[in-house]
């Protein structure tokens, strides 16, 4: 089970409960062709190859052009993802846990690299606000569309 890099100068860990199924949470999580239609922080997005580990994606996010590798795939419950990008080599770890009607998300990320080393409290702050945004967008959008 691939982890985030524990002993990186940046880990944030972020999590909310949303008011939808599992089904509908997950579909929009893992559908990355389409994040930019519900996350406004995603110029674009598109996966290359199937929905499975090794399969990479290429996306656009405050201005930088980012190619992440899919690591790990556990259908409902698990994706993670990382690669470099200028100089900083993060790791990003979802979980999904349903109860009931509500399903908990969970992120972890990690970033490492000389950029990072060079900034790390502006980088740290700028990856928190970064994942909080995203699961306000998950969560508005699974929510509007239960």
């Amino acid at each position: 089970m691939r982890t985030i890099d524990e002993s990186a100068p940046v880990v944030v860990r972020l999590s909310t409960v949303i008011d939808a199924p599992l089904e509908t949470v997950w579909n929009l999580h893992t559908g990355i062709d389409a994040w930019a239609e519900w996350n406004t922080h995603v110029d674009e997005a598109r996966l290359d190859g199937p929905l499975q580990p090794g399969s990479s994606f290429r996306w656009k996010t405050h201005g930088l052009d980012i190619t992440s590798t899919l690591h790990e795939i556990v259908p409902g419950a698990r994706i993670v993802w990382g690669g470099p990008a200028n100089g900083i080599d993060g790791v990003h770890v979802w979980t999904f846990e349903a109860d009931g009607g509500q399903v908990t998300v969970r992120t972890e990320e990690s970033w490492a690299g000389a950029p990072v080393e060079a900034a790390v409290e502006e980088l740290g702050q700028a990856l928190e606000q970064s994942l909080q945004s995203w699961l306000l967008a998950l969560k508005s959008r699974a929510e509007q569309s239960s």
